[in-house]
């Protein structure tokens, strides 16, 4: 049976996160079952490359699922989008996998972006896109400060008290804080993330970014290794999934 990379993109606001859970849709689930469609009923597994939360949303999420029917990946890519509806779940593209490639264990680098609409009038058509705060925030002090966390370290501050990871160490390559107009955009990038880690990042450096704690204090944070004494973790609805990059290109077909 032929499996299937796929290049999916979804809004994450109607669905209790990626994977497939008790209490209530997920993007696994609404895929799986559009799936089952072209599968005889039978329901597929679709494996991921990040598992996002609740809330969260993605543009390049990568997904493996292996189906009985043999389609050229243009029409799996027509067909799944068809099927998705009317979940906010969009096929961009899709490719024949190769055997033995995961989405998740071949992945060199994930990266992320988390946007902050710093402005008094609140968000009309980017509601549920962006952390709205109506104070003025200083990105350049959160964009030194985020410099202060790069490399190798035990990001036991920054974790989620969930968190099911063996270990907090972690490869931060990348850590930018960047101004988009009325935007401030956190684009972050590594091989892999502990539960929550980006969020708290955010929610750390914004109280750098507001003036009430200066730039060094979250690499004091990260030293110190305690969760409690970092910020709070910055709601899901600004975090978005951006792409994955794998040791060899995926040909993807539209």
């Amino acid at each position: 049976m032929p499996s299937y990379a796929l290049l999916v993109e979804y809004d994450g606001a109607a669905f209790y996160g990626w994977q497939r859970q008790a209490a209530g849709p997920s993007v696994q689930q609404a895929l799986e079952e559009a799936a089952s469609r072209l599968n005889g009923g039978v329901v597929p597994l679709a494996t991921a490359s990040g598992r996002t939360d609740s809330g969260v949303h993605a543009e390049g999420q990568v997904v493996l699922m292996t189906l009985s029917a043999d389609l050229p990946p243009e029409r799996l890519r027509a067909a799944l989008d068809f099927h998705t509806r009317p979940h906010r779940i969009a096929i961009r593209a899709a490719a024949l996998a190769r055997e033995g490639w995961s989405p998740r264990f071949s992945a060199l680098r994930r990266h992320y972006r988390y946007r902050i609409l710093a402005r008094r009038a609140k968000p009309a058509l980017e509601e549920g896109r962006v952390w709205h705060v109506p104070l003025p925030v200083d990105h350049e002090a959160m964009h030194a400060a985020a410099q202060l966390l790069l490399g190798r370290h035990d990001f036991s501050a920054y974790r989620a008290a969930s968190c099911q990871a063996d270990s907090p160490l972690r490869t931060l390559d990348r850590l930018d804080v960047l101004r988009q107009g009325e935007e401030i955009h956190l684009l972050a990038s590594a091989r892999s993330f502990l539960h929550h880690q980006v969020r708290n990042f955010v929610g750390t450096l914004y109280e750098v970014g507001l003036g009430r704690q200066p730039i060094g204090w979250p690499r004091e944070v990260l030293d110190g290794r305690d969760r409690q004494l970092a910020g709070q973790t910055a709601p899901p609805q600004g975090l978005c999934f951006l792409r994955v990059d794998f040791p060899e290109p995926i040909d993807w077909r539209a």
